[in-house]
């Protein structure tokens, strides 16, 4: 047997004896809220995993919605979609991305980890492009597919700031002049800035705009889990960035945060708000992933401590000095749920319980048994601050026993009518959620 496929045999036989370890004590939204139980932490030499296997819809398949809404299908056939942005036109661009792979193996946990992503449906190949979809008004079915945009490296955000269109790679921000109505950019782009880019364990860019289009927020995670990689790599990492439009100079405007992977403002206060994966390996119940509104300046822990000042003994030299400072974030949606996209809802489609809250989309993880997130959840607001427990919207990505996985969500968007999109990027679709009766077929 050669060497390779012998490797990955005992990954996969390693995987599936560790699904059969450790079990969360609580269930997500035991875990959510401002003030969530945080058990003592464990010590794993390798954590255990339950790892789905992914196989994308079956004909007719789609996920299920919660009372009031319908979904549907707009595209399919894409490369790993991530990212949504709706055009003022109503055109919608869809970034398709997945890992560069340049982080290099050098531990049995790394190469269990390939093993794992590959099984899931999650490691696939990404287009390393944009497409662009449009509805044609009275067609059913779905929407015109063009491809509007190739050759990037590992695309993640992407902004429209007047006739400029932003795209994030892995390892800069590149421009584009855009002409409304073009299905393919007929301009080459510049580069805009650079980003940090060496390793690349967490490979996606967030991008948001800010609203009077002067600045641009940059989501970049950590080059690791806890530091296991040297500090040296985590230069301008686990951080959110602020780039000036007009310089592209750019500076940290808050620290500490793992990997923020989505970004957005929230209307009532127009503070800007951040999804975070949380670090592994210390627990199934250890440690929730959240949303948090980002404080210019402030310092959310990582690596030294999480959750406030929970300090992390795995990270040696610690700093107590940063742990003292270190933010409590405002809103944990769980652990291991994997947060990966965030929207205001400002649209009136939806029925009016989810206007002026957040939808957050959580791509699940292996890292815990039973499996969480693997759904689209909305978090109601309240004077400005989350209220309640996160509310199931979109389900059924997973299967009921939890052994196969149809897809996983990931960006997020609402297109010119107010319905909610969704990048599916194992089943490799973009969904429409809508209210009852609503449907794209129907609207327009």
């Amino acid at each position: 047997m050669p060497r390779a496929n012998f490797k990955k045999l005992c990954a996969v036989a390693l995987v599936t004896a560790l699904c059969a370890c450790e079990k969360a004590t609580y269930a997500p939204a035991q875990q959510s809220g401002a003030n969530p139980p945080l058990p003592e932490p464990q010590n794993f030499l390798v954590p255990p995993m339950k790892v789905p296997e992914g196989t994308g819809w079956a004909q007719g398949g789609k996920p299920t919605v919660a009372d009031g809404l319908e979904i549907e299908k707009i595209a399919s056939g894409l490369m790993h979609p991530r990212q949504i942005l709706t055009l003022p036109n109503g055109d919608v661009l869809v970034v398709e991305a997945n890992s560069p792979g340049t982080e290099p193996i050098t531990s049995p946990k790394q190469m269990i980890a390939g093993v794992v992503k590959n099984r899931s449906g999650k490691g696939g190949k990404g287009g390393n492009r944009i497409t662009l979809l449009r509805k044609t008004p009275g067609a059913r079915g779905e929407w015109e597919k063009h491809v509007f945009l190739e050759n990037l490296h590992s695309p993640f955000g992407v902004q429209l700031i007047g006739d400029t269109l932003y795209v994030a790679n892995t390892d800069n921000i590149l421009k584009y002049r855009y002409t409304p109505g073009e299905t393919r950019m007929a301009a080459s782009g510049v580069e805009f800035t650079d980003l940090p880019s060496t390793v690349n364990h967490h490979w996606t860019k967030a991008l948001l705009a800010s609203p009077d289009g002067k600045k641009l927020y940059v989501g970049v995670g950590s080059n690791s889990n806890i530091t296991e990689n040297g500090l040296d790599v985590e230069y301008r990492r686990a951080n959110v960035l602020e780039v000036d439009v007009q310089t592209g100079a750019s500076r940290i405007y808050a620290s500490g945060i793992r990997n923020p992977t989505g970004l957005g403002w929230e209307p009532m206060t127009g503070k800007l708000w951040a999804i975070a994966n949380e670090r592994d390996e210390i627990g199934a119940d250890l440690v929730p992933d959240y949303l948090t509104s980002v404080q210019q300046g402030a310092f959310y822990g990582w690596p030294y401590s999480y959750f406030g000042q929970h300090v992390d003994s795995r990270v040696q030299p610690q700093r107590p000095d940063l742990v003292a400072k270190a933010i409590r974030p405002d809103y944990a949606l769980g652990s291991h749920v994997a947060p990966l996209g965030l929207w205001f809802y400002r649209g009136r489609n939806l029925p009016e319980k989810y206007h002026g809250g957040a939808f957050v989309s959580e791509h699940g993880s292996w890292d815990r048994t039973p499996l969480s997130g693997y759904d689209v959840v909305y978090v109601r607001f309240k004077d400005g601050k989350p209220d309640g427990i996160p509310e199931r919207v979109v389900a059924g990505f997973a299967s009921a026993d939890e052994t196969t996985l149809k897809g996983a969500p990931v960006g997020l968007a609402e297109d010119g009518d107010g319905a909610l999109l969704i990048a599916d990027d194992v089943g490799n679709t973009i969904w429409r959620v809508s209210a009852h009766g609503t449907s794209a077929s129907t609207s327009r």
